[in-house]
């Protein structure tokens, strides 16, 4: 899970989950807290996924 993407494929990660941005990846401070909760649910969930997804080469999970 990264922000930065290009960096993510540059250094080899397999799995890459993009995040929100730098200085928050993992939410959105000028959302309400409920949106900002299913948010951060949904990048983890998604990160979860990747685990048990079978890929072949890097893959960049949108």
């Amino acid at each position: 899970m990264c922000t930065v993407t290009p960096i993510s494929q540059t250094v080899g990660a397999n799995r890459i989950v993009p995040t929100v941005a730098i200085p928050h990846p993992f939410g959105n401070p000028s959302l309400s807290m409920d949106d900002e909760y299913k948010l951060r649910y949904d990048i983890v969930e998604k990160g979860l996924q990747t685990l048990v997804t079978d890929i072949d080469g890097q893959t960049v999970f949108e």
